[in-house]
């Protein structure tokens, strides 16, 4: 074969270095992209953010508490609070600061800044968070006051270390006794003692072995309980803890040979009590979320606004574009001023995108805002891509990690998205909604006749929902809903 050079045009899609960070920048969730932007600002001295978002009582913005002079020769941006403002091609800035005030010359003193109007707080100091007690902590406070031979201290902080977190000893006394040096002659009585001298302490129940030990303490110690009701109830806990957590009361009430009325005031007896006594102390922190977008019922119907706080305000370093204008700065600065402008531009986007989005979510879901969950409408990608033209990609990561508050609470964009079920009527309902009408059914009824799943999809059928049994299973298992047997009571 002979060989020879051919040349051929061709048309692909190729992902620019602006486009990539745009596509990122609008899959981040709020925190991810305060992590990202303060990276991005250590790599880019040309880039500047005029807001603290550690600090809130500190605006820069939109308050009009603390105006910010914009540099000279430099026209101020023009824009609604919030607002991430463009770069300027002219001058090489995207100022974002509000210039508007009584006395627009006036320098600023920005040794002030920090500090509140109030003089009240002038000497006030920061806030710190107290220390966590643990629940080892609690436990060696009660024994250092408690006992005072220090062979005894040793042994009962020997088993409060092998407590886990919710107070229950899982080692038992026999493996903790074998891995004792044998020099120490400690009997195995002695632990035993010093277990007993633990579940004496407070929280109750804490040193228990197992569940049914826990309970037992607990009751033993309940003030104001009638003698024949408390030994019910440890015998229920004791022997029969399987049936009482299945609800089975007919076995309960054949086993001790009583009635319903006993068996309500020991069932009342042991609810009490705390299955884990040492949960109280753990240290899980919890976890906050930041809506992105708030929806407000005003006049002319559901408002939609991005909120302010979790937008950051950017723009390019004044002194350095200055170098660059004049033709002073180094060949690497001019790459970062385009770096600059590209993520103040893609910043904007992004949040743009959002609004839009919320707003075409808001608009197919005013039942939902007017009525409730029951009232959602099966929604899917597609609708909203076809509606604002865009890819279903891109509103799947715009609906991604960003929340939305609500007069009925936060919810994630995606939570307004479901599939749909048919109707008799030849329409089709929400999954989101039908979820809410088993929430409601189930709310509403007999504690001592639990409504079936079957009998749920028949209710469901009542009002014009085609719906399988299983699948009525299936939602209920999502809602963390206990099954017929573990919602019946007495």
């Amino acid at each position: 074969m002979k060989q020879s050079l051919q040349l051929r045009t061709s048309q692909h899609l190729a992902l620019t270095p602006q486009l990539q960070q745009s596509i990122r920048l609008l899959q981040l969730s709020t925190l991810e992209l305060h992590q990202e932007l303060e990276q991005l600002l250590t790599d880019n001295p040309l880039l500047e953010r005029l807001d603290d978002p550690l600090d809130h009582s500190l605006r820069l913005l939109g308050d009009g508490a603390i105006n910010q002079q914009a540099p000279a020769g430099d026209a101020p941006a023009e824009g609604p609070p919030g607002e991430v403002p463009a770069a300027d091609a002219d001058n090489y800035e995207a100022p974002g600061a509000d210039t508007e005030s009584t006395t627009p010359d006036a320098d600023i003193d920005w040794g002030d800044a920090g500090r509140s109007k109030n003089s009240d707080d002038e000497d006030a100091r920061p806030q710190l968070e107290a220390h966590h007690c643990t629940l080892r902590d609690h436990l060696m406070e009660q024994m250092r006051v408690t006992v005072l031979e220090m062979r005894d201290r040793a042994l009962v902080e020997l088993i409060i270390d092998a407590l886990d977190e919710n107070g229950y000893l899982e080692e038992s006394l026999d493996d903790i006794h074998a891995r004792l040096p044998e020099e120490l002659e400690v009997e195995i009585e002695e632990l035993q003692t010093a277990l007993k001298l633990l579940q004496s302490f407070d929280p109750i129940g804490v040193g228990a072995r197992n569940a049914a030990e826990c309970l037992a303490i607990q009751i033993k110690r309940l003030p104001g309980v009638p003698l024949v009701t408390r030994r019910m109830a440890l015998a229920i806990v004791e022997n029969h803890l399987t049936w009482f957590a299945q609800r089975d009361f007919n076995k309960l009430k054949k086993a001790l040979l009583c009635d319903d009325e006993d068996l309500r005031e020991a069932q009342t007896v042991i609810r009490q009590c705390n299955p884990h006594p040492g949960a109280a102390f753990a240290s899980d922190v919890s976890d906050y979320v930041v809506p992105d977008v708030i929806v407000k019922k005003s006049r002319n119907g559901w408002q939609v606004s991005l909120n302010n706080d979790v937008m950051p305000r950017l723009r390019v370093n004044a002194m350095y574009a200055n170098l660059l204008k004049q033709g002073k700065g180094e060949g690497a600065m001019g790459a970062q001023l385009q770096e600059a402008k590209w993520l103040i531009k893609n910043m904007r986007q992004r949040f743009d995108t959002i609004l839009r989005v919320a707003q075409a979510i808001v608009e197919r879901q005013k039942n939902f805002f007017s009525h409730g969950a029951v009232a959602m409408r099966p929604l899917v990608l597609r609708e909203i891509a076809d509606t604002l033209g865009l890819h279903e990609s891109t509103i799947s990561r715009v609906t991604t990690q960003k929340y939305m508050l609500t007069p009925h609470g936060m919810f994630e964009l995606k939570y307004f998205f479901g599939s749909h079920v048919a109707t008799e009527a030849g329409g089709e309902a929400s999954s989101t909604a039908i979820r809410a009408l088993i929430v409601q059914l189930t709310g509403a009824e007999d504690p001592k006749n639990p409504l079936s799943d079957s009998k749920i999809a028949d209710m469901l059928g009542e009002q014009g929902m085609v719906i399988a049994r299983r699948t009525v299973a299936k939602y209920r298992e999502a809602l963390k809903i206990p099954p017929v047997s573990l919602r019946k009571s007495l």
